[in-house]
């Protein structure tokens, strides 16, 4: 986990080069206490608390999915592939996008804005 994150002239915390986070990967880095874990999907940045709501698991260092849909009994189809996170402890699963679990619309997981500036991937708190 990287802590010693510097921050640039807008306030934001660079966290990666672009080259350096590639498509499917996550990075957990711990900025002002809080750990965040950051995703980049398909060139999309998105990051999230690395607590999950549900019992203070760490999400982030769950297992990434597609979306798992059916259009009728025996049928299963998957949707969006590496966009849902499944917490490790208890298996509860997160809109990596949008951090709403998606069993329970009244929980959802803190997100950060984090964005491609230049070359540098950066975190706003």
């Amino acid at each position: 986990m990287e802590t010693n994150l510097l921050q640039n002239s807008t306030g934001g915390y660079i966290v990666a080069t672009v080259a350096d986070f590639a498509p499917g990967q996550r990075k957990i880095v711990r900025v002002e206490n809080r750990e965040i874990g950051i995703f980049n999907i398909s060139g999309e940045f998105y990051a999230l608390r690395n607590l999950c709501p549900h019992r203070s698991g760490p999400l982030c260092k769950g297992r990434v999915r597609p979306l798992v849909v059916t259009k009728g009994v025996y049928q299963r189809d998957y949707e969006r592939e590496g966009e849902i996170l499944k917490c490790p402890w208890h298996q509860w699963e997160f809109d990596i996008k949008t951090g709403q679990a998606l069993y329970d619309p009244q929980l959802r997981v803190k997100t950060y804005r984090v964005v491609q500036e230049g070359d540098e991937v950066v975190l706003y708190l």
